[in-house]
């Protein structure tokens, strides 16, 4: 379990292939401390087991499941990624409950800029709008976030210089692409709702 607050930005430094296995490993200096083989970390949204530690480095092992259903498959030597260790059950939840379950992968619109007032447009498919609400909440590449304004193929959100100075969230461009998990409360709501909804009709039929 995540708070979608991100602890510190990592650094890929490797990536190896193995048969259905991609083996990733971060340069991740900051929150290396008190991490153990077999914790949780949040890598862009996506929830990682550490399976080595060797200096400031962690290891992970990504399968198949987690590559196809999130953007981790197209990371680089290089890249900047988000890092957020699992929450402890004595910790404020400042952001909102993240699983580090991704919902799916969008695609950024546009990244726009007005002073301090910047937007993130993200286009995605119905499986993950149908679950957000304006003033709701989304987690993007594993960073907490309220939503301003949602159409029926995306959404937006709305940056504070913060999240764009201790994200990976200002390297984002249009066409890149971003994981995506929508609030889980919602998603309990909506399956719900849809249960009494198929109740009610085989009740008339």
């Amino acid at each position: 379990m995540f708070t979608g607050i991100v602890e510190t930005v990592g650094i890929v430094t490797g990536i190896e292939g193995r048969g259905d296995l991609t083996r990733l490993t971060i340069e991740a200096a900051p929150i290396v401390e008190g991490v153990d083989i077999g914790d949780s970390i949040a890598v862009n949204g996506g929830c990682l087991t550490v399976t080595a530690i060797e200096g400031s480095e962690l290891r992970f092992d990504a399968i198949q499941e987690t590559l196809d259903r999130t953007s981790i498959g197209a990371l680089a030597i290089g890249s900047r990624v988000n890092l957020e260790r699992a929450m402890r059950a004595s910790d404020r939840l400042d952001g909102h409950i993240v699983q580090g379950h991704v919902d799916g992968v969008g695609r950024v619109r546009d990244l726009s800029r007005d002073g301090e007032d910047v937007r993130l447009a993200v286009e995605c498919g119905p499986e993950i709008a149908d679950f957000l609400v304006e003033k709701g909440s989304v987690a993007i590449d594993g960073v907490s976030l309220t939503v301003v304004g949602v159409w029926e193929t995306g959404f937006d959100v709305a940056l504070i210089p913060h999240t764009l100075e201790v994200t990976t969230l200002s390297d984002r461009v249009a066409g890149d692409l971003v994981n995506l998990e929508a609030d889980v409360l919602g998603k309990y709501v909506k399956r719900y709702m849809d249960r009494i909804a198929v109740a009610n009709h085989n009740s008339r039929a």
